[in-house]
């Protein structure tokens, strides 16, 4: 049977609970007329409403990376550095704790922290015991503090390093007191598009047998997508549909955990090697085509995943404010530093305070709600949240 791609036929479906399919979704992302945009973008902010609510929420967190020292060469990283290298850097346990010691003087309830993949991160000739010193001296310290700590890759390197499987990986995190895993290092989930972007990262099965792994263990996870590079939307659509599977894998099989949120990260070239610069063709990302990416997901995604993050730090505080227009309810963390996106020439800062998030939130009109890293209410200490 043939379907009928028009944008009306494929809206009205979605606004009477039927599933996006990948065809549709290619249709929704090919559209450039504004008014079949804003068509998008209208549906998509109805399904946010519907699916997650009228109030916007952030989180005060702490983003650490605790070295950029890495074995990989992924041509969209200017935070790389191979250890003998100008700029090369492994933070010190007591630097680690300072960070963490001052977020928690300005009311962080989370620390995010994620690095490089440095062989030479061993304690007694093992990684994985390194790590596990680094979220144990945390949790020791700052036992309310939750750690959304190590990425898929992260887990498979530690897991070759060590030769020990991912679950054994993952469970001596949890065990230690890792809360939750970044989605990251997912870029986009197809092998053609990964060997010319990231060749040395793991293949899109291993990205996603060590997520729903996590999952089935109780560590909850995030998700994203890199967007706006080399990919097609085709490609961006097989990237969310494997999501969308996962996702209703995890709420099938009745997994402890499951996705928590969705990301786009829209490419950022300005310092990225040359290559892939000249290839892409710009340094920043095209705030249009992000946002229309961000509705498409809203609509693909929503049922099942139904927390939606714009990146201000890929798309300053104005464009983020935007995109809570076109399906997102989140606008994201604190932060209060951020390395990785700002190497790479990225213009939207490394810290925002709660005031501003909240301010930004407040100018389209909507109500604002400090939350935890798995999306549950935080009362503001401060008695400002407009939630109250």
């Amino acid at each position: 049977m043939t379907l009928n791609l028009t944008v009306d036929t494929i809206l009205n479906r979605v606004l009477v609970g039927d599933d996006l399919s990948l065809e549709e979704g290619v249709v929704l992302l090919k559209q450039t007329d504004p008014e079949k945009v804003e068509k998008i973008r209208r549906v998509s902010d109805i399904l946010r409403s519907q699916q997650a609510g009228e109030t916007v929420t952030y989180v005060i967190n702490r983003n650490i990376n605790f070295t950029n020292i890495c074995e990989q060469h992924c041509s969209f990283c200017a935070f790389r550095r191979d250890a003998a290298e100008e700029g090369a850097f492994g933070l010190e346990i007591h630097q680690i704790l300072e960070k963490t010691a001052d977020a928690v003087q300005r009311g962080a309830t989370e620390i995010c922290m994620q690095g490089g993949l440095n062989p030479a991160a061993k304690m007694n000739g093992k990684s994985l015991p390194y790590y596990l010193h680094l979220v144990q001296t945390i949790k020791t310290q700052f036992p309310h503090l939750h750690l959304h700590a190590f990425s898929p890759q992260e887990v498979q390197f530690i897991a070759r390093e060590d030769q020990i499987s991912y679950a054994d990986v993952l469970m001596a995190f949890r065990d230690a007191g890792v809360g939750s895993m970044p989605g990251t290092a997912a870029e986009i989930l197809d092998d053609s598009v990964r060997k010319i972007i990231c060749p040395e990262k793991i293949k899109t099965a291993t990205w996603l047998e060590i997520v729903t792994t996590a999952h089935r263990l109780g560590l909850p996870t995030t998700s994203t997508l890199l967007s706006g590079h080399i990919e097609t939307p085709q490609q961006q659509m097989l990237h969310l549909q494997q999501l969308r599977s996962l996702q209703k894998k995890a709420l099938e099989q009745n997994y402890l955990a499951k996705i928590t949120e969705f990301i786009v990260l829209p490419f950022v070239g300005e310092n990225a090697p040359t290559p892939l610069r000249r290839r892409v063709g710009r340094d920043q990302p095209i705030l249009g085509d992000t946002l229309l990416l961000t509705a498409v997901a809203r609509i693909f995604l929503g049922h099942y995943i139904p927390n939606h993050q714009p990146s201000w730090v890929k798309l300053g505080l104005d464009g983020a404010t935007e995109a809570l227009r076109w399906g997102c309810n989140d606008i994201g963390g604190t932060l209060m530093e951020e390395h990785i996106t700002t190497m790479a020439g990225a213009k939207g800062g490394t810290c925002m305070e709660p005031e501003t998030l909240q301010n930004a939130i407040a100018s389209l009109g909507r109500p604002y709600q400090q939350r935890d890293t798995l999306y549950l209410p935080i009362q503001d200490r401060s008695k400002k949240d407009s939630s109250r």
